[in-house]
């Protein structure tokens, strides 16, 4: 159902927007040339009507707006889409734990550079942030001004509460400011957005370019993050890109996972439980498993680029003291 694209690339991070600059000839500034006087009683023809521009959202944009109503509906229908965050009937111990951050922060769901083709599964490395990580909220011209206030407010909120489990600076800026960027954008803004991601990112991958030009319905929302560093593991930019169309629990829902994944839990497990990285969409939101996953992350022990045989034994100790040794 809601799938993303949860992915770490090592393009090194140029945040300078290109430019370019054309000359043409297609005129002279002036001329020696009089013109012809007008002939009498010659009647002037209007000036053709300018097209104007659409009021409302296109056909296409309505449709992945009542496509996205029912597939939250038939979800919540099933008893998905929890928002609880888990509870007596979602036990988890501290092998568990450790088991599904390896599982999510350790393996990559998308091969590195390769757009949309499945990973091996194989463990990687340990991403992150090291620098704070400062988020802005970028809104399609399409999205509305309630629209944008509910959005941003929500983001907040949720910025604030990583903030507290991570322990790392987290928080809301400008964009011209930002490192970590969250595009609202519907159907009609779609052509904004691979622009806006080479702005940020000059030197970004074409597969994964690609991936924000031609966004397939079955992709509810993404993230992609990028490496301070050639080949390296420290997160210094990330841009997620969130349908505008989504009714609001599904759009909640994207920011949650959306965020979560770009500061480097980048995986799902179908073993994870509670959890918003599960493709059986039982959780909305994330939940209290989850935030051990980033609370185990964030520890200062584990370093971008530790492998999982150097992470593993600290990854261990810290799931037992989560979950006191249950």
């Amino acid at each position: 159902m809601r799938r993303v694209l949860r992915r770490a690339t090592t393009a090194t991070v140029l945040l300078a927007a290109l430019s370019a600059c054309e000359t043409s000839q297609l005129a002279p500034r002036s001329t020696s040339v009089a013109p012809a006087s007008r002939p009498d009683g010659l009647r002037r023809e209007p000036a053709p009507a300018r097209p104007q521009a659409p009021s409302g959202p296109s056909q296409a944009s309505l449709e992945l707006e009542r496509y996205y109503a029912r597939v939250q509906a038939d979800l919540l229908a099933q008893g998905l889409l929890r928002t609880d965050g888990g509870g007596p009937d979602t036990p988890f111990t501290d092998t568990m734990l450790a088991r599904n951050f390896e599982r999510i922060a350790l393996a990559e769901e998308y091969e590195r550079g390769a757009g949309l083709r499945p990973s091996s599964g194989r463990l990687g490395r340990i991403k992150k942030w090291v620098k704070p990580v400062r988020v802005s909220a970028e809104f399609g011209a399409s999205v509305g001004a309630d629209r944008r206030v509910t959005d941003r407010n929500m983001l907040t909120q949720f910025l604030n509460r990583l903030g507290r489990v991570t322990g790392h600076p987290i928080s809301m800026t400008r964009p011209e400011t930002a490192n970590f960027h969250v595009l609202f954008m519907s159907e009609d803004d779609k052509g904004a957005i691979a622009p806006r991601v080479r702005e940020l990112v000059p030197d970004v991958n074409p597969a994964s370019l690609e991936v924000f030009r031609n966004l397939p319905r079955s992709i509810h929302c993404l993230v992609i993050a990028f490496s301070d560093t050639p080949g390296g593991y420290d997160y210094g930019t990330a841009i997620a890109v969130i349908r505008a169309e989504h009714p609001d629990l599904l759009r909640r829902s994207c920011i949650h996972e959306e965020v979560a994944q770009g500061l480097g839990l980048g995986n799902d497990s179908p073993e994870a439980r509670p959890s918003i990285f599960n493709d059986d969409d039982e959780f909305a939101l994330l939940t209290t498993h989850d935030e051990r996953l980033l609370e185990i992350l964030y520890d200062p022990r584990l370093r971008p680029g530790m492998s999982a045989e150097e992470a593993r034994p600290i990854v261990r100790s810290l799931a037992a003291g989560l979950t006191d040794g249950a």
